[in-house]
């Protein structure tokens, strides 16, 4: 919970007994029913002392109401960085194809006041500024149809008007949209592929974290088991046995928050480096999880082809698997993006 004071606290008056929180929250503070949905989603919301994040979730005369911050939107204008470094893969009229980086923010929001991919797109694509040029999805992220974490390296594809944005949404929205990841995880999975059919939803002891839940969003990831490997030679957590992991590809059919690094922790197998879902960091040591988008395909929205694009493993997650027995040899690599 926060330490300052919350924006608002409040028991809710007899006029709202069973109102949905939404609309109880629309009319207390006031704001938009949209404001108040994404307060809830953000794990702002609490009654009593449980984390509400369902919009629909209906509230009684007398519960206790805390808001910890104010949900109304302030926009300000996303300014051009063109010190943000990025990798831009493809360009044309519709689209464009970034290789991001780790430890990128993909766009602005709470708690991130610097400078993201965002900015740096602006820089390099003028045409993306909603000041200056046609508006293409909303004004904070422009362009954006689908986001990685901060840690996650790899492949984003955004779009330049407003036909290509519907597209690309529209093709998330249907599954259409190929999405294939390289992630090691510690152990080894029993077996050698299949699907994590199980909603998402954020945790009510932490905010900041997602958690496999029967409220949640419905969630699925494909997984195949790729390598099994043991870490570096010398003593880890204690002991002198090498620890277990394994290389795996998942592919997304949906794309909630922190969707891979949950289910993959939720089956025993969090991914390696991952501090949030996998608790301190042990052999091999990464840095960051061991995530990498490494391939994206589908309908070019301008000339209606196929097409795909793939990202090589980056140096620091390359370097690991170097390290790891036993070794990769060059067609395996390539395999995986190394």
């Amino acid at each position: 919970m926060p330490d300052g004071p919350a924006f608002l606290d409040e028991t809710v008056p007899d006029l709202l007994d069973g109102e949905r929180i939404d609309r109880a929250l629309s009319t207390l503070v006031p704001c938009s029913r949209s404001e108040a949905a994404d307060a809830l989603a953000a794990g702002h919301v609490r009654v009593g002392d449980r984390v509400v994040t369902k919009p629909s979730h209906r509230v009684a005369a007398g519960d206790h109401l805390v808001l910890d911050e104010d949900p109304i939107r302030r926009e300000e204008p996303v300014v051009a960085d063109a010190e943000v470094e990025l990798t831009v893969l493809h360009a044309d009229d519709d689209i464009i194809v970034v290789d991001k980086p780790a430890g990128l923010v993909v766009h602005p929001g709470p708690g991130h006041k610097g400078s993201t991919l965002v900015h740096g797109l602006l820089a390099r694509f003028p045409d993306l500024d909603p000041a200056t040029g046609t508006l293409v999805g909303e004004p904070d992220r422009p362009g954006l149809v689908h986001r990685l974490d901060r840690g996650t390296s790899g492949l984003l594809v955004v779009a330049r008007t407003p036909d290509a944005h519907a597209s690309l949404v529209e093709q998330l929205s249907t599954h259409a949209v190929e999405r294939t990841y390289t992630a090691l995880v510690r152990g080894h999975p029993e077996h050698r592929h299949g699907v994590i059919d199980a909603p998402i939803g954020r945790s009510r002891r932490d905010p900041l974290r997602m958690t496999v839940a029967a409220d949640g969003r419905p969630a699925r990831t494909h997984y195949r088991l790729e390598h099994q490997f043991h870490s570096e030679a010398g003593p880890g957590d204690g002991t002198d046995r090498p620890a277990e992991v394994a290389l795996v590809t998942c592919n997304l059919e949906t794309g909630r928050t922190h969707q891979i690094r949950v289910h993959l922790a939720s089956i025993g197998h969090p991914v390696v480096g991952d501090q949030l879902y996998g608790g301190p960091e042990r052999r091999p040591h990464v840095g960051r999880p061991f995530l990498h988008a490494r391939q994206l395909s589908f309908v070019h929205p301008g000339t209606g082809d196929e097409v795909t694009f793939t990202s090589p493993m980056p140096a620091d997650l390359a370097a690991v698997l170097d390290r790891l027995r036993p070794p990769l040899d060059a067609s395996e690599r390539a395999h995986v993006g190394a």
